[in-house]
């Protein structure tokens, strides 16, 4: 009998296993800023938890581009001699950047990272060419595919055809104007 429960426990964890989705991104993001010396007020928003507020961050030149989904203009912070030592690795396509913010669905908040790349698009041509356009309400659309994507809801598609979700990193905050951390 035991032999059996045995048995029967082994194929169940080996059918159970088998189409997981892993909750985090396998690809490479290295970014590490301190908003309490630069003082980004995009960035501040997107760290305080049911703001709403999502933000895009890239590098452009020796500066820090920060985008709000509540806004059409970008904040643009210099990086320090801190940053400039520092490694930064934005995901895919360190060029398009990555998306933070938390989620306003649970409680408490959970505070999200997420490349800023169409991952179905990307995991078709293995091309850094998809960048993500955000909206008001939390949501990110690809205008290649179509895919919108909720950043509220672990980054899962909301609208179009079904795929992966979102690529997400691991992420942390000091708050709201602290150190952001994202490291996978």
């Amino acid at each position: 009998m035991k032999r059996l429960v045995l048995y029967i426990t082994s194929i169940l964890l080996l059918f159970s296993c088998g189409n997981m989705e892993y909750e985090y991104s396998s690809e490479k993001c290295y970014f590490i800023f301190d908003n309490t010396a630069s003082r980004s007020i995009y960035l501040s928003q997107a760290m305080t938890p049911y703001s709403g507020v999502f933000c895009r961050i890239y590098v452009q030149g020796e500066y820090f581009k920060f985008e709000t989904n509540t806004s059409s203009e970008a904040e643009t912070i210099a990086m320090t001699a801190v940053d400039k030592s520092r490694t930064i690795d934005l995901g895919v396509y360190n060029s398009s950047g990555i998306i933070v913010g938390y989620g306003n669905l649970d409680y408490p908040a959970t505070f999200y990272a997420y490349d800023y790349q169409c991952p179905n698009c990307y995991k078709v041509d293995e091309l850094p060419q998809f960048p993500l356009t955000m909206d008001t309400s939390g949501k990110a659309k690809c205008k290649k595919c179509s895919r919108e994507y909720d950043m509220n809801n672990g980054g899962i598609v909301s609208s179009g055809e079904g795929g992966d979700k979102l690529m997400r990193y691991r992420a942390s905050t000091t708050g709201t104007f602290g150190v952001l951390s994202v490291v996978n």
